[in-house]
């Protein structure tokens, strides 16, 4: 423990509340990965974990004794110390997810439980001098491989590699000189300068500043800029939207100037928290676990019969080595192989047609999830509205519209000198008002202890100050206010009046100002904030960020489709309460952060189920909100675009995020709309669910073939003296249906298969496997009679007739099972998939007739046989056809 002591007593040096979390010496990293056997990565991720609690100290602090904390002053570091500190903080930025190259991609395929029974079915038939053998389960092991690789691949380059959040330069003060250096060298102490359209490029403490508005919304949801200060603070709450004199990492400057002392900076960062969430491991999704329990199912079952079978062959035909090769072909017959092939050529396809409605699919395993998700988590902030601050209303104390109010505002916004904010500009964009022509006398600029902005202006023969700002500020300047164009005087009564009709506002969504107005003398020219005092209110401006038109009805389809959507936001109860009401979404329960962060995990379970908005969270309660309704059984899409969403993207089953948002959302989403509206989420859910429904088709048919084919096989090994098809044919016979199933992803889906989501159940399969696996096998016990009792002692002719039957029950019964309605009637099959099973059936019946029926020792088959094999067929396609009506009015078919 000598040289760790030893290391940490090099960094004692550092700032006392920073100590603690604070990125040591790279060495540092290395001994700890050393001693306790984790990455570097890890030790960054798991042990030094940022909180908020260490920033109300900053907000409280003096500038002075910011500076002195940090061993900083006004004129920014030296060169020297820049140096010394990048060795003990790190660099200022964090680790990024790597892509993998499509070498690791390639090899990762053959990591497939499936193909790894292939691949060693392979090496041993090879080993055995079956070359046949082994060529055909190879070849359908590589087909497998490629056709997935090459699917998801191309899938995956639909989105490149997302840049950093951050820009590349940042000015900042070294040597009592402004320069621009890399993001990355930024160290804390630095003093850094901001101004309009700057990203904030650390967590940082404002030393001074001049009408700075800054955009949290990426990180809190904040549907209006929040306005900074730089005197100390007392926040009573230690969260980002209460630290007014605190800039995060990541956020935007909007309007305003600053100059501030870095804080924190890379991982230890809010944004970098977050960062550190994402790198953890990607959880398993509702579609990777239904592949990993179907693979386990199959796998287990194949595992056993095969041993058995192998035993009774090997006992009652006397040879150990065709026993073997026979049991060897078995498990290939036996093996869903082509399923990763099926999935990934259905995936693809989905991922197509999804890209032309403006859906870019980034994991595009998630296109399974899309169709399964039942429950819709998405932020308020530009998904139901428009992310677009408008003013709604112009009106007078008593809510009444009132255009002479907006006039007023106008005349205050058009003339101010400072730096127009974001409700002056929405103001001045709402209605282009004639006001040119008037006398500009003064102004007062806008400041964060009056909150107001008054102009002063020569009009009518007199000079009149208009002033606007908070109601509560503009309240304590005003002696009058005006109702029916009649000036009243201000008594207790009356002002919570005035006081209620503001409220009444607020508590309806909007952000409010109030506009107030008092005359003056024209031989005054100088003004002060003295000046504004026995003002008359004239009224308010109510500001929005309106819902989309869309989002109503978007929100009537998803409910339709059998998607509850719920929302999860940072912005305010109320706020949130009123979009919610204007989108037609019935609020059942409501939940604030505060709440969600004193419940427990299992408690947050049971309140997710009756709860629809989830207001004022943080990332990670985000977080857990969505975890507890996965832990529920909801296959749960996240839809948000700013870095508090990061973390729910990724816990989410659907991950759904847009173009323009930031990249850390980007990175962590499974889809990216090219267009930040809930509308295109319907066609993108029925995409989903249509590949589900073409996945569906092909483990009901593996499935239950594979299960039927195993009980044939044990039966047959026990009643017959000798193989049922020799190993030769059981793999052409699989290698034939196999490609039947190609078109698969080709077929059309019938309507009902997309009205409700269809989630994994391994239990519905096992079942369907129970029913039709039997029923196939029934048929196999009928043909071994009629072939035994027509050809007698012909092992021969015995085996080519069962394959005659095998491969056309397989191959056809697909038009049956792929629908719950009379097939062809009722439910059309797609042309490939029709032409491809009857031709794959042909071929299968032509070749005892060719030249290649010595190779796989085929005879060719009297007339007899096959009019009893063509009977048992058409009853055997009968005979599934009524017990899947049976099977729908008992289980449905979902």
């Amino acid at each position: 423990m000598e040289e760790r002591v030893e290391m940490q007593d090099e960094v004692c040096d550092l700032p006392v509340k920073f100590r603690d979390t604070v990125i040591l010496d790279p060495r540092v990293f290395r001994y700890t990965a050393r001693i306790t056997g984790m990455p570097n990565a890890l030790i960054h991720h798991r042990h030094f974990t940022p909180s908020c609690e260490p920033y109300r100290a900053y907000a409280a602090a003096t500038n002075e004794q910011v500076l002195a904390e940090f061993h900083a002053s006004e004129s920014g570091l030296t060169d020297h110390e820049v140096r010394l500190r990048l060795m003990k903080y790190g660099n200022n930025e964090f680790l990024t997810h790597r892509r993998r190259t499509a070498a690791v991609q390639l090899l990762s395929k053959f990591a497939n439980p499936l193909v790894l029974v292939l691949l060693l079915i392979t090496g041993i038939s090879w080993a055995l001098g079956d070359a046949i053998s082994a060529i055909l389960v190879g070849a359908m092991a590589v087909i497998s491989v490629l056709l997935s690789f090459s699917e998801e691949y191309r899938a995956g380059k639909e989105a490149e590699k997302l840049k950093s959040l951050v820009h590349t330069t940042s000015t900042v003060i070294r040597h009592g000189t402004a320069r621009e250096v890399r993001i990355a060298e930024i160290v804390p102490g630095d003093i850094i300068e901001l101004i309009a359209g700057d990203i904030v490029p650390a967590d940082v403490r404002i030393l001074q500043c001049k009408d700075l508005f800054i955009n949290q919304a990426a990180l809190t949801g904040e549907s209006f800029p929040a306005e900074k200060c730089c005197e100390p603070l007392h926040p009573k709450d230690c969260i980002v939207t209460e630290l007014h004199n605190i800039g995060f990492m990541g956020s935007s400057v909007v309007s305003g100037t600053a100059r501030a002392i870095v804080l924190r900076t890379g991982l230890l960062t809010q944004f970098g928290a977050i960062a550190k969430e994402l790198a953890e491991a990607e959880p398993e999704t509702s579609f990777d676990r239904g592949i990993r329990e179907l693979t386990t199912m199959m796998l287990r079952l194949m595992a056993a019969l095969v041993v058995v079978i192998f035993a009774i062959n090997a006992l009652t035909k006397g040879s150990l080595l065709e026993a073997l090769l026979f049991a060897l072909a078995v498990a290939v017959g036996l093996t869903p192989e082509m399923l990763p092939m099926v999935v990934a050529l259905n995936l693809s396809k989905g991922a197509i047609a999804m890209a032309k409605k403006k859906v870019i699919v980034k994991h595009i395993d998630s296109i399974q999830n899309f169709g399964a998700m039942d429950v819709l988590c998405t932020d308020k902030t530009g998904t139901l509205t428009l992310d677009k601050i408008v003013l709604e209303r112009s009106c007078d104390v008593s809510g009444k519209q009132d255009e002479h109010v907006l006039r007023e505002a106008y005349i205050n916004s058009e003339y101010q000198t400072g730096l127009r904010g974001l409700l002056d500009r929405t103001i001045l964009q709402h209605e282009k008002l004639d006001v040119h022509g008037l006398t500009k006398i003064d102004e007062i600029p806008f400041d964060f202890s009056r909150k107001i902005m008054s102009v002063i202006v020569a009009m009518e023969g007199k000079h009149r100050l208009i002033a606007k700002g908070a109601p509560e500020e503009i309240f304590k300047r005003c002696t009058h206010y005006v109702l029916d164009g009649k000036t009243h005087a201000i008594t207790n009564e009356r002002l919570r009046f005035l006081e209620k009709e503001e409220e009444a506002l607020s508590a309806e969504g909007f952000r409010v100002l109030a506009v107030a107005v008092r005359e003056e003398p024209m031989t005054r020219t100088a003004f002060s904030r003295g000046d504004e005092r026995a003002l008359t209110l004239i009224g308010y401006l109510a500001f929005l960020d309106p819902p989309k038109p869309t989002a109503k009805e978007t929100i009537a389809a998803l409910r339709d489709l059998g998607v509850a959507v719920k929302i999860l936001t940072g912005d305010n109860a109320i706020v949130t309460k009123k979009i919610c009401g204007d989108v037609g979404l019935d609020i059942e329960g409501f939940l604030t952060g505060d709440a969600v962060e004193q419940l427990t995990d299992e408690e947050l379970r049971l309140k997710t189920e009756h709860v629809t908005v989830f207001a004022r969270l943080s990332p990670i309660q985000k977080e857990r909100v969505v975890t507890a309704m996965r832990a529920n059984g909801h296959t749960v899409g996240y839809m948000g675009d700013g870095i508090n969403d990061a973390p729910a993207l990724k816990a989410a089953d659907v991950g759904i995020s847009v173009q323009n948002a930031v990249d850390i959302a980007k990175e962590s989403a499974d889809f990216i709309l090219l267009q930040k509206s809930l509308v295109v989420l319907n066609e993108g859910i029925l995409e989903g669910r249509r590949t589900f429904a073409n996945i569906l088709k092909y483990i009901r048919m593996g499935t239950s073939s594979s299960f039927g084919n195993m009980l044939s096989m044990t039966g047959a090994s026990i009643l017959l003296p000798f193989l049922p098809m020799l190993p030769i044919q059981v793999l052409l016979n699989n290698f034939l249906y196999d490609l039947s199933q190609l078109a698969i992803p080709t077929d059309e889906i019938d309507p009902d298969a997309t009205r409700e989501p269809r989630q994994w159940h391994v239990s519905s399969i096992r079942r369907f496997m129970l029913v039709f696996g039997p029923l196939s096998s029934l048929f196999d016990f009928l043909t071994f009679g009629v072939l035994w009792w027509l050809l007698p002692n012909a092992p021969d002719a015995f085996h080519t007739g069962w394959f005659l039957e095998s491969l056309c029950t397989q191959a056809l019964v697909i038009h049956v099972i792929r629908t719950q309605k009379i097939p062809f009637l009722e439910s059309r099959p797609s042309t490939l998939l029709l032409v491809s099973s009857i031709l794959l059936a042909v071929i299968g019946c032509i070749i005892p007739f060719s030249a290649l029926a010595g190779a796989f020792h085929f005879v060719m088959p009297s007339l007899t046989s096959l009019l009893a094999i063509a009977l048992i067929i058409a009853v055997y396609l009968a005979a599934a056809q009524a017990v899947k009506q049976w099977y729908v009015r008992r289980y449905g078919y979902g």
